[in-house]
């Protein structure tokens, strides 16, 4: 470590304005046609030192249906603080991704959590809600207000705890949508979304199932070899016999929604869902569930300062809006923007997390991307680790950060996505922490005087 943070310190006096012509940045190895740059803005960069989360349980059925919300978050929000040695009155701010909850009831309840991970009362919190990407926005969100200077450290979670809480619909509409096709279709159930995609776009019930097979034979494999204990945080809670009362105390730190045996035949037998004729079925969506997962986020500077090592570095964010009633399309659109914002192109990108919210619109979005199967999802997906609704983007961001350290070089930039609720969609770019230890994109050039081609 001490090695790597000298080689960061040496890099940050290289990034200074120089006079003499030595060492000027050309594009990464995105190629000639990439904005991406390194630049004398270095030192801060946002980037995550710390990225956990609960395992993923069944709702209602699974290991955390008699855990409160409040002790669901706490463990994960202590763990990045714990782990990272770092100083709880430091963090600016922590913000929580969450879904389903009545708004005020649940951002009392984060509250309550921060006050048992051991934060002071001294450090704010806020809820956000963006649907399915909530997890990912608060992340999105943090990074941000980091860069805009309001603080130097943040934490970005996600919380959902579908055992409680359900997905409703709206009581009573208002009678003006039927003047308005695109306001109606923001109130289709998601399964009649994910429909719609397969029959527009021709995503056949065999694909569906195929994805589920895979996402659940990769999510076994990555729990099997331990892939996963990187980013878990076992949480001590308590089981409740529902025949007796009586209450057991357990650990949960395995998600326990994976099927190692599911296959095409077994798939096969199950009944669409949600149209008498239609290819969704209860195998080939994501499972409703519990889960809880946190980011530490801080500026660049302050992790060497501090000397911790960087897991990854925050490098775009784009949000998006589609046809609502395809809202599972979301990703195909989301994926480019963030990608172009990060001045990279699509073929740059070594690893990606999609959400897995429905097989349909996950086979599209690789397919319209024309993405190897190969670097999608490579430790399962939500078709297999399950979807809590807020917590999914944050979760993301702990699997796809860790694949990408166990990777190392050969795996450079990686994108998070996912579609969102009527009709939008999100991603985020990633770049592995230690990266830029290596100047692989320096190169001499003796025709200006500046390291940062924004230097003037």
């Amino acid at each position: 470590m001490e090695k790597a943070i000298e080689r960061q310190r040496v890099l940050l006096e290289h990034l200074q304005p120089i006079r003499s012509s030595s060492i000027t940045p050309s594009i990464c190895v995105a190629g000639d046609s990439s904005a991406y740059h390194r630049t004398s803005a270095f030192g801060d960069d946002v980037v995550i030192i710390a990225a956990y989360r609960t395992a993923i349980c069944k709702a209602k059925r699974g290991g955390f249906k008699d855990t409160l919300s409040d002790d669901l978050l706490a463990p994960v929000l202590k763990a990045v603080v714990e782990k990272t040695n770092l100083n709880p009155n430091e963090v600016g701010d922590i913000v929580v991704g969450t879904v389903l909850a009545p708004g005020s009831i649940r951002a009392m309840e984060c509250r309550m959590a921060a006050f048992y991970a051991g934060f002071p009362d001294t450090v704010p919190i806020r809820t956000v809600n963006r649907q399915c990407s909530s997890g990912l926005q608060a992340v999105a969100d943090v990074a941000a207000a980091i860069k805009a200077g309001f603080y130097d450290i943040g934490i970005g979670a996600g919380l959902e705890l579908m055992t409680v809480d359900n997905i409703g619909l709206v009581l009573k509409a208002n009678p003006k949508v039927d003047a308005f096709a695109q306001a109606r279709d923001c109130l289709l159930p998601m399964g009649i979304t994910s429909e719609n995609v397969a029959q527009r776009f021709g995503v056949t019930r065999l694909e569906q199932d195929q994805a589920a097979v895979i996402s659940h034979q990769r999510a076994a494999a990555a729990t099997a070899s331990g892939k996963f204990k990187d980013e878990i945080i076992p949480v001590l809670t308590k089981i409740v016999d529902p025949q007796t009362g009586d209450e057991k105390p357990v650990v949960i730190s395995v998600d326990d929604g994976i099927r190692p045996t599911t296959n095409l035949t077994g798939l096969a037998k199950l009944k669409p869902a949600f149209k008498r004729d239609g290819a969704t079925t209860a195998g080939n969506s994501s499972q409703v569930s519990d889960g809880a997962a946190a980011v530490l986020l801080m500026k660049r500077s302050i992790a060497m300062q501090k000397g911790l090592p960087i897991l990854g570095v925050f490098r775009s964010f784009a949000a998006v809006g589609v046809d609502p009633a395809v809202m599972g399309i979301g990703p195909a659109v989301a994926i480019p923007a963030a990608v172009k914002s990060a001045g990279l192109e699509l073929n740059n990108i070594d690893l990606f997390e999609i959400n897995e919210a429905f097989a349909s619109q996950y086979v599209y979005c690789q397919k319209k991307l024309n993405l190897d199967p190969e670097n999608v999802n490579v430790n399962g997906g939500a078709l297999a680790l399950g979807h809590p609704l807020g917590a999914t983007g944050a979760r993301c961001v702990a699997t796809l950060l860790h694949e990408m350290k166990r990777r190392g070089k050969d795996c450079r930039f990686g994108v998070i996505s996912m579609c969102i609720g009527s009709g939008m969609g999100a991603a985020a770019v990633f770049e592995r922490g230690d990266a830029v230890d290596d100047l692989c994109n320096a190169r001499a050039n003796n025709n200006n005087n500046f390291l940062s081609k924004d230097a003037k």
